[in-house]
């Protein structure tokens, strides 16, 4: 039985060993491992949307914060679709088109938040228990439609408070509700103003105030 004898590997005319495309790609890992811009960095843009929808998959609320669904259309479409793949089930994640949906229920309303595929499901949960939180203090515990709807001036702001342009701002629900209630107490009122925000510790409801030609009364509807 003979032997099999190792022979060296015949190299093109004129290349030196290590010099072929194994040898390319060798010398194109350890440079690129040198090279730090090489490495993808985390982004900062952690939220992709933010909605909430009705027991009937309608939307009440939604802020999108890239050009993923461009249009109204395709936003409520996909919206649609969600709901329709997460309203009858007991998980709080979902995957869908891509992306990541983290999502809760109360009563008559379902509350979304959606990032990327590759994004820390974490990330998105502290965003969506912030956003649950915050409302559930600012409504008093009423989380419902009706209750939503009556403040939706201030479930905005809430938003705006804890994401900005996909970017996380605030994870603490008592934060967020402390800079609503700057915002509203700072910010001079305007006829379109936020006439149906209840906001906790101001001493009045604001939908007691009514607009009367040049300036504001406040009416006994409390």
């Amino acid at each position: 039985m003979q032997r099999a004898e190792a022979r060296p590997r015949q190299h093109p005319e004129g290349a030196a060993p290590g010099s072929g495309s194994g040898g390319d790609r060798a010398a194109a890992a350890a440079a690129g491992a040198m090279d730090p811009t090489s490495l993808l960095e985390p982004s900062l843009y952690t939220v992709k949307a933010i909605f909430i929808l009705d027991n009937d998959g309608q939307r009440l609320l939604a802020k999108y914060y890239d050009d993923t669904f461009p249009s109204t259309k395709e936003q409520k479409t996909f919206e649609r679709s969600v709901f329709n793949k997460t309203h009858k089930t007991d998980s709080e994640i979902a995957f869908l088109e891509g992306l990541t949906i983290v999502y809760k229920s109360s009563i008559d309303l379902f509350f979304y938040v959606v990032g990327s595929s590759q994004e820390n499901e974490l990330m998105l949960v502290a965003v969506l228990t912030c956003l649950f939180d915050s409302l559930n203090h600012m409504l008093r515990k009423n989380v419902e439609k009706r209750s939503l709807l009556d403040n939706l001036d201030g479930v905005f702001l809430v938003v705006d408070e804890i994401v900005d342009g996909g970017v996380i701002l605030e994870s603490d629900p008592q934060q967020v509700i402390q800079k609503v209630n700057f915002r509203v107490d700072d910010s001079p009122l305007s006829e379109q103003s936020v006439a149906q925000v209840r906001v906790p510790g101001l001493p009045f409801p604001l939908c007691g105030l009514a607009w009367e030609g040049s300036s504001w009364a406040v009416e006994e509807a409390w």
